[in-house]
């Protein structure tokens, strides 16, 4: 195998074993680092920015810098350097889980299970599932859908394409911190901010790529690019996240939904920005936001493993 097509045959065999098998069952390596992370925090917490700070430096950078190791020594062995970037793909991806989780839902929810589908909130999204009645679950799993599409799988594929296994790596290990402290709640309010702000600098890139990628996608899903690109410029915006807005607005105007409004986090109500200017959706939009989610991912995979072929001195080199 030639040396530049190692990280994108890596990401392609990463992106399959996903599609596939979906999050490894056992022994999940963001779990175990969740794990760790989670002692770590124990250890480092102070209610204040600092010592956010120190926690964010001290669970990513050595990670990412034994990624780097790895890699580096993997450099003239193609082969086994495609295989670290696949497992590391594999292990970061979570669009398989995502659309589960959706399909899961809309299934609650077409028979009336309210209960159920509460209970399956938690896999999709940290909203407070005893705040919501069917409709409430039905615009969460949308929304959750459009934004983790960048999270757990457009990210991933951007940073590998940028710096091969470290980051893939990195990335996870910052959204993963973001996931876990990066909270507006009492606790975190000061301690998750170096993690949250890591985060929306990670998310930059990907971001802005699924919006694009979501536009062009549109026709399979039967949906609106044009509408798509109006919500992205008017609505995005106006969302407290730099990044989920891009991601969320899109999807709104491409589906002809409008998403947003009041959102409902352990006990916390945020005023959401009302995105697109479509009906509200349904039910069955859970599963045309999941083919959406799905077509992102195959046209972020061609970008990204482009990139990386082509990238002179870059992660593919």
């Amino acid at each position: 195998m030639p040396a530049r097509l190692a990280v994108p045959a890596g990401l392609a065999i990463g992106c399959a074993l996903d599609a596939l098998f979906g999050d490894p069952s056992r022994r999940h390596p963001v779990a175990l680092f969740g794990r760790a992370a989670g002692a770590l925090e124990r250890r480092l917490y102070a209610d204040d920015r600092r010592s956010g700070a120190v926690f964010a430096a001290a669970a990513v950078v050595p990670l990412t810098a034994a990624a780097f190791v790895v890699d580096r020594a993997a450099t003239r062995r193609p082969v086994v350097r495609a295989g670290l970037v696949a497992a590391a793909t594999w292990a970061a991806l979570g669009g398989c889980s995502l659309r589960r989780a959706g399909a899961a839902i809309e299934s609650r929810v077409r028979a009336g299970d309210l209960v159920g589908a509460r209970q399956l909130i938690p896999t999709l999204c940290g909203r407070d599932p005893q705040s919501l009645d069917l409709d409430g679950v039905t615009r969460a799993a949308v929304e959750s859908l459009a934004e983790n599409t960048s999270d757990a799988v457009v990210g991933p594929l951007v940073w590998g394409a940028l710096a091969g296994l470290p980051g893939v790596v990195g990335y996870r290990a910052v959204n993963t911190l973001d996931a876990m402290v990066g909270h507006r709640t009492p606790r975190y309010a000061r301690f998750g901010t170096a993690s949250a702000r890591l985060d929306d600098f990670a998310n930059l890139a990907p971001a802005r790529l699924t919006g694009a990628i979501t536009l062009a996608a549109a026709p399979a899903v039967g949906g609106d690019a044009a509408a798509g690109w109006r919500a992205w410029r008017a609505d995005a915006p106006r969302h407290p996240s730099p990044n989920a807005g891009v991601c969320e607005a899109t999807a709104a105007g491409v589906l002809d939904l409008q998403l947003g409004g009041p959102t409902v986090y352990a006990g916390r109500t945020e005023l959401r920005p009302v995105l697109g200017s479509g009906r509200r959706p349904g039910v069955g939009d859970i599963a045309r936001a999941a083919r959406l989610s799905r077509a992102v991912q195959l046209g972020a995979l061609a970008v990204c493993a482009t990139a990386a072929a082509l990238l002179p001195d870059g992660a593919g080199a």
